[in-house]
Order: structure tokens, then C-alpha cells, then sequence
């Protein structure tokens, strides 16, 4: 599903990624001499906001994509990328002071223990931050235009509104479920600039996530038939899109490291 070239996900996801992460940095609340954790860091959007608010020294980073870590080491050399999964972390308990995740928790093959395992790595009174697109209220603009096209070609498809942190509060209630305090969450916004349609376009094509392997796994003539469906529910020209992620944070307990 991640399996593109990181300048293929640069063009999909991470132009999001551009304002997004800030968002989440500034939500988590993070001190400018915190030692933070990025799980799931993809090219090394959010890693590169975080080394700008900490000290590239200062942060670690994990994805279970090579060619994402590859690029991420590249382009964050002071910090400490790493191949991994999210569900077996490869640092020992407490050893940072936040771990965030930006659109990864619906990725991970078990989100609850992957949000464990970022408590875990976390120090008693740090905190465990993480966000996805709203899927489940159609905020995330560009994704929501793309399966409401293909919904009309098959109205059987499922799109991504199944997967985990797409809903409403549905974060905030895994970090309670696994024992964090002082759970708040919200609403994160992001926006992306296209130079026109096919700039919009073009990036599906890549097979990045889950509409890019829908679309890759389609005939030709049901990928055009989906690029005329997205064509008039778009402007002409130069436009924004702006997008919504649900957004959750919580403290770590003594309780989750004492056993």
C-alpha cells in the first residue's frame, strides 16, 4: 500500500503533511528540549517539523517502509530514523518525553497496541499525541472527492471510512482504553495548493495508500471513468484544498510502566 517512491508520496500525502504537522506539533504542547518519537514518519514530513521545534538531535523516527526510511534519513540526518513497525518498538520504556503519530494509526496492523507501544517508549507524565483524516464526515477534501466519484461507478465500495481514527473521538477513546489521563481532542486543519486538475490527478496514479491501489487495481477504462467523475467537482485552474484530521492526545501514567 506504501510501496511508491517517497517523491510519490511528497506529491499525494505530504503536501498536506506541510501544514498538518504543525498543527499536531502545537496541539501536543511540546517543550522546546523534548526528546520526541515520530511513529510511523513516512518521508520525514512531520520529522522535519519536529527537529525544527527540537533539535533534530533530539528526535527519533520509525517507519516500516524502506524506501520512506531511506528518504527520511537523507533528509534528517541528525536524527535517529530507523525500520520498524509501530507494534514492536525498538527502545526501551520511557526513554521519550512525547511519541506522535500523523495519519498512521489507521495504518498500523493493531492501532491499540501500537498506541501501547508509544506509551510504553514514553516517560510517566509525557505524552502520546496522533491524528487521521476525517473520512467518516467527508473533511478530508481530496480523498472524499475521489471515493464519491468511485461510489458512483460501484456503489459497493467501501472506501477508507472503515478504518481506525477516521471517526470522531474514536482516538480519544483508544487512549482512554489503554490507560492515559487528561485526554483531550479536537479538530486539526490542513490545506494543499494544485496548480490545476491534473496536478490533483496525477498523484493517484502513483498507487499511494488506499485510493491509489483501488485506482491501480482498476481497468484502464474505470480509471478514466473516475478521473471525468472527479473532473467537474473541481475548479479550473490554480485552487486549495483544505482538509480535517481528528486529533487526540493523553499522559502517561507511572501505572503503564509499572507493569
Amino acid at each position: 500500500m506504501f510501496t511508491s517512491p517517497a517523491d510519490g508520496y511528497d506529491r499525494f500525502m505530504g503536501r498536506y503533511t506541510r501544514t498538518l504537522a504543525p498543527e499536531l506539533v502545537d496541539a501536543t504542547g511540546l517543550d522546546r528540549n523534548a526528546r520526541v518519537l515520530d511513529v510511523g514518519c513516512g518521508p520525514g514530513g512531520l520529522t522535519g517539523v519536529l527537529a525544527g521545534h527540537v533539535g533534530a538531535q533530539n528526535v527519533a523516527a520509525i517507519d516500516p517502509a524502506p524506501q520512506f526510511v531511506a528518504a527520511c534519513r537523507e533528509r534528517h540526518p541528525d536524527a535517529d530514523v530507523r525500520e520498524g513497525m509501530a507494534e514492536a518498538l525498538p527502545w526501551p520504556d520511557g526513554v521519550f518525553d512525547a511519541a506522535l503519530s500523523c495519519l498512521v494509526v489507521g495504518f498500523m496492523t493493531d492501532a491499540d497496541h501500537g498506541l501501547r507501544e508509544m506509551a510504553r517508549v514514553t516517560r510517566p507524565g509525557g505524552v502520546v499525541a496522533a491524528c487521521m483524516w476525517d473520512l467518516d464526515e467527508g473533511g478530508m477534501t481530496m480523498l472524499e472527492t475521489f471515493w464519491a466519484a468511485a461510489r458512483r461507478l460501484d456503489p459497493d465500495v467501501v472506501g477508507e471510512r472503515m478504518r481506525v481514527g477516521v471517526g470522531r473521538g474514536d482516538i480519544a477513546t483508544r487512549l482512554r482504553a489503554i490507560g492515559l489521563r487528561d485526554v483531550a481532542d479536537g479538530a486539526l486543519t490542513a490545506r494543499a495548493d494544485y496548480a490545476d486538475f491534473d496536478d490533483f490527478w496525477e498523484p493517484f496514479t502513483f498507487a499511494v495508500g488506499p485510493a491509489g491501489a483501488y485506482l491501480a487495481a482498476l481497468p484502464a477504462d474505470h480509471q478514466e471513468q473516475i478521473r471525468q467523475l472527479c473532473r467537474p467537482l473541481l475548479p479550473d485552474g490554480p485552487f486549495t484544498l483544505e482538509a480535517r484530521a481528528w486529533f487526540a492526545r493523553g499522559i502517561v501514567p507511572p501505572l503503564l510502566l509499572d507493569g
